[in-house]
């Protein structure tokens, strides 16, 4: 079990042939969660925001939820990858337009730098305000486990321009 909250970034731009529009998307992406075995404990309101790096591709709707798992963080992120194949998303270019994105943020207080691509925390989740304002609804009191900055700190070091914004 982890020793703090793990944190999932869900995030999709473009319609998916089963579920329809983005925002449609992303709330079915969180019963398959629940059908997954990955219990949603918190969720984010949903926000909208436009691609990062800036690009013409649609406008992202994103997310993040606090889930509760006895899955080590690879299992879990293989388990979200899978979810992500039953959605259609196939991987190719990094920051392409995408059905489905499940972010494995965090596990717990766990700073990890696997052979093989998981880094946690999310190398960029400081970087990011699609992450960050999410995050804020979800754990508002967490701490950076590698850097120690909370959100607030990394709300005020967000490299500018990001547009960001809740829906509804």
């Amino acid at each position: 079990m982890a020793d703090g909250p793990i944190l999932v970034g869900v995030g999709a731009n473009l319609p998916s042939a089963r579920f329809g529009a983005p925002l449609h998307t992303v709330e079915a992406a969180l019963a398959a969660l629940s059908h997954a075995g990955i219990e949603v404990m918190a969720r984010s309101r949903w926000f909208e925001s436009a691609p990062v790096p800036l690009s013409d591709q649609p406008w992202y709707v994103n997310g993040v939820v606090a889930v509760a798992s006895e899955l080590a963080p690879r299992a879990l992120l293989d388990r979200l990858h899978g979810i992500e194949a039953e959605f259609g998303r196939v991987r190719g270019e990094r920051n392409a337009a995408r059905i489905l994105d499940l972010d494995l943020l965090a596990h717990g207080t766990s700073v990890l730098a696997e052979e093989g691509g998981l880094i946690l925390p999310h190398p960029r989740l400081a970087e990011r305000a699609f992450v960050l304002l999410p995050l804020a609804d979800v754990a508002p009191d967490w701490r950076h486990p590698a850097t120690g900055l909370d959100l607030s700190q990394m709300l005020a070091n967000l490299p500018a321009g990001q547009v960001v914004r809740p829906l509804g």
